[in-house]
């Protein structure tokens, strides 16, 4: 599989990155070793997890996915074939991470954390720790189409960026971390890092987490410069919107054992008009002889902006055809073709 370097760093990574936020609920630990197996006997080298998964966020199932990863490295002493991410929570009032208190992007959170995960993962450091979500209050994955309350509310104890950056300085130099990234962030912000780390104030993020998909194409035009402007990389996650890409949703389906049947937790890709442009990507796919899910996920491996796409799946039957994205040619036709639904449906699950 392509690999493909990411930020400024030495590091290459796979074009298609293995996402692990089902292991511990939908997944078993067997299952979840099953496929690192598979992923990795096919070229993918990346794995992405958090402190908070699995998903969805529970006090009794958190750093259940980091044990289970953990669980592989002890059985199989690969740590070195991969190339690992996890998480740290930004802002929360939820204070089960924290042992009874809310958490911000502080010092002693984070490093109390990092050395959570660090046992979980039972590994000695961590190749991209990325902040899970900014401190200050932004729209969960950054990029509104619209603003619906202004002036935005600010925490009176905002964590400021330099703050949360020196720490990051401090992990890199004592070798916990590599590097570390952003996820659900926006153009400000983003800027904001980058320009605190011409400073001198601490390193570069190296990365970017933030969903995209033909529903949600919001990382295009603003963030898009920025990371190519400033080699921030993309790491995309929800290229299926959380399943409605894959077909089995259409015409109000509900299969037994999805994530929709199961947790009902699916609102950001119920928006109005979501269902009818989803089922018009779906058999825009159907069209040209491709399963959607295949299709979804080929458009997004295939940006040119792209560093690796964060697939997840609860069947090797799923991951397999998530891996396949990356050996789909994407052709001028389909771009043409999804271009089209996009000008009529914009984003409607940003």
């Amino acid at each position: 599989m392509n690999k493909r370097p990411l930020g400024r760093t030495s590091l290459r990574v796979s074009a298609v990155c293995l996402g692990t936020m089902t292991w511990g609920q939908q997944n078993t630990e067997a299952e979840g070793h099953a496929q690192i197996d598979f992923a990795l006997d096919r070229g993918v080298n990346f794995l992405d997890t958090a402190e908070l998964y699995s998903i969805p966020p529970k006090a009794e199932t958190q750093g259940s996915t980091e044990k289970i990863i953990g669980s592989w490295f002890a059985r199989t002493g690969r740590r070195d074939e991969v190339v690992l991410a996890t998480k740290v929570v930004g802002r929360t009032t939820n204070d089960w991470f924290r042992g009874g208190r809310p958490s911000k992007l502080v010092r002693g959170d984070i490093e109390h954390a990092l050395d959570r995960s660090l046992r979980n993962l039972r590994t000695d450091y961590i190749d991209l720790y990325q902040l899970h979500w900014p401190d200050r209050r932004i729209g969960w994955g950054s990029n509104p189409t619209r603003i619906d309350l202004w002036p935005t509310p600010r925490d009176q104890d905002e964590v400021p960026i330099a703050e949360t950056m020196g720490v990051m300085a401090d992990l890199i130099k004592a070798g916990k971390i590599r590097h570390y990234g952003l996820s659900n962030e926006s153009s400000w912000g983003t800027m904001r890092f980058v320009a605190e780390s011409d400073k001198g104030v601490g390193p570069r993020p190296v990365s970017i987490q933030n969903a995209y998909n033909l529903l949600n194409r919001t990382f295009e035009v603003n963030l898009a410069e920025v990371c190519d402007r400033e080699n921030v990389s993309l790491l995309a996650y929800s290229p299926l919107a959380q399943g409605y890409l894959t077909g089995k949703y259409d015409h109000g389906g509900l299969p037994d054992g999805s994530r929709k049947a199961l947790f009902n937790r699916l609102q950001r890709y119920e928006t109005p008009n979501s269902a009818v442009a989803a089922l018009a990507y779906n058999e825009l796919a159907r069209g040209f002889g491709i399963e959607p899910a295949l299709f979804a996920n080929a458009f997004v491996t295939s940006r040119p902006f792209m560093t690796s796409n964060i697939i997840g799946a609860t069947s090797i039957a799923q991951l397999e055809v998530a891996i396949a994205s990356a050996e789909v040619q994407w052709t001028e036709e389909m771009q043409k073709a999804v271009d089209e639904l996009h000008q009529r449906f914009g984003n409607p699950c940003p």
